[in-house]
């Protein structure tokens, strides 16, 4: 659950948003991204070359792109600032995928995770865990812009029955090859 940040928390906030855009050399300033109307898309994946390339196709979809380079960076970042939808590997260092998506699911319920992975057999675990979809990589980039936006407009009690077990929509899509 939220809680109200005084300025000090907000201050905090933005000096962390800063460092993490600053550490992945983003040129996008996240004093003005903290503003943004843009859906904010935390972006996890530990190969650099992935967070560029997927965060340079995000970003001119309209979307401010948030970097985390492995699960651990990623729970520090979704408890520092707003996001409004998680993109999450699977194979990471420090804490890998499941425990991040195990981590992020507690703490903020009712934000939509996507998997993209290119580890292969993750579709029944992927069901089970009350993930709303899973991407394998390599991705199909107009799917995965489908996806976003999808999960972005997606009703607060389709979050919530998804997460307590019940019968909801799941979108999987196979490595393109």
């Amino acid at each position: 659950m939220k809680t109200a940040r005084t300025p000090a928390a907000a201050t905090g906030r933005r000096r962390k948003e800063a460092d993490a855009w600053a550490h992945e050399g983003h040129p996008a300033n996240p004093e003005t991204a903290a503003s943004s109307p843009r859906p904010r898309i935390l972006l996890v994946d530990d190969d650099p070359g992935v967070r560029s390339s997927l965060g340079e196709v995000l970003m001119t979809e309209g979307f401010v792109v948030i970097p985390a380079s492995d699960g651990q960076q990623a729970i520090e970042l979704a408890a520092s600032m707003d996001m409004d939808l998680v993109l999450l590997d699977l194979n990471m260092p420090r804490k890998n995928g499941w425990d991040t998506f195990e981590r992020l699911s507690a703490e903020h319920p009712l934000l939509p995770i996507i998997i993209v992975t290119a580890r292969p057999n993750q579709l029944f675990t992927a069901v089970g865990a009350g993930v709303g979809a899973l991407l394998e990589k390599p991705l199909e980039i107009p799917n995965l812009i489908r996806t976003i936006r999808r999960f972005l407009a997606e009703p607060t009690e389709t979050r919530l029955a998804r997460l307590a077990g019940r019968k909801t929509e799941f979108h999987y899509s196979a490595a393109q090859t």
